[in-house]
């Protein structure tokens, strides 16, 4: 596996007893909706530890911290960086390889998705396109039912392009929404400043 060598600056993980309350019960929320997803709870549990630590740790760090086997710890690891949802580096001076989260929540999610529902998707769509040939050579087969394999096909299609779409504006989506939300907060102090000022002016005047 192919490594990255990182600046010394960025401190490594100091795993030592148990977890603050705060940053397990996030760990944990993380690792509950990952699994309600469909992923392994425990692959949401290493990259939000990584995530929330903000610091490179080793395979034994992550294992103590989340009480995980050797293996487990081994097989989680392998699975996110193949999603490249985590990073395998190297730190100067060290033998050891340390992990790294990414902190890019759409360039993550649209990682995952093109490589497990997008490829499910475009395979389901190929069986079905493969079924509807057969279909359409069986003399015995309604029109009608020939019918139902066509409208599956053609859903199996329009989903396909609903991920594509989805993977191509998601970014500028949730930007665009990030943009909005920080201008309305910047609006509302803006505000809440404009009235404070104006609330100490007329005070000042009935005195």
């Amino acid at each position: 596996m192919r490594g990255y060598q990182v600046d010394m600056s960025r401190p490594t993980g100091d795993v030592e007893g148990a977890l603050p309350p705060w940053q397990g019960l996030a760990i944990d929320a993380v690792g509950t909706v990952i699994e309600f997803w469909g992923f392994k709870r425990n692959q949401g549990r290493v990259w939000a530890l990584l995530y929330l630590t903000d610091s490179a740790m080793r395979a034994s760090d992550l294992q103590e911290a989340l009480g995980l086997s050797k293996g487990a710890t081994s097989i989680v690891t392998r699975e996110l960086e193949r999603w490249h949802i985590i990073h395998r580096v190297r730190l100067p001076g060290e033998r050891a390889w340390y992990f790294v989260a990414d902190s890019d929540f759409m360039r993550m999610i649209g990682r995952v998705v093109t490589e497990r529902e997008f490829v499910v998707i475009g395979r389901v769509r190929e069986q079905l396109e493969a079924a509807l040939s057969l279909a359409q050579q069986e003399p015995a087969l309604s029109p009608q039912m020939v019918e139902r394999v066509q409208r599956l096909v053609r859903l199996a299609t329009l989903m396909e392009r609903a991920v594509s779409a989805f993977l191509q504006t998601a970014r500028l989506d949730v930007r665009a929404v990030a943009e909005a939300l920080d201008g309305t907060v910047r609006a509302t102090v803006r505000g809440a400043v404009d009235s404070a000022i104006d609330a100490i002016r007329k005070r000042g005047t009935r005195t």
